[in-house]
């Protein structure tokens, strides 16, 4: 954990954030400036600070993500409309927060 990142203390529930998803490599949470109806945030328990820092041993957690956000969308009831899954990349792709993140936006027309 770094002892700065808002997502390692989120995802080790040293905040009041309710998970909607939890297992022992993930949670799940809605973001709190959505911008869709369903706007949820897929999230490493390990710190991973970006794309750019995943090595050949991340490949399990990337699939896991991507197999979570499809069953929460199922579950927010956006599998059938459909969804946006999005991850940005550095502060030049959109990057706020320095660790990896997966949102699952959906309810809406783009």
């Amino acid at each position: 954990m770094e002892n700065d990142c808002l997502f390692c203390k989120i995802a080790s529930g040293q905040t009041d954030t309710p998970f909607l998803f939890e297992n022992e490599h993930l949670v799940v949470f809605r973001d709190i400036h959505p911008h869709a109806p369903v706007h949820l945030l897929i999230v490493p328990k390990r710190h991973i600070r970006s794309v750019n820092d995943l090595t050949e041993a991340d490949h399990a957690v990337l699939a896991e993500m991507i197999m979570t956000a499809k069953l929460m969308a199922k579950q927010e009831n956006v599998d059938a409309s459909g969804y946006k899954l999005l991850i940005n990349v550095e502060r030049g792709g959109g990057q706020v927060i320095f660790h990896l993140h997966l949102h699952l936006m959906g309810g809406k027309v783009w």
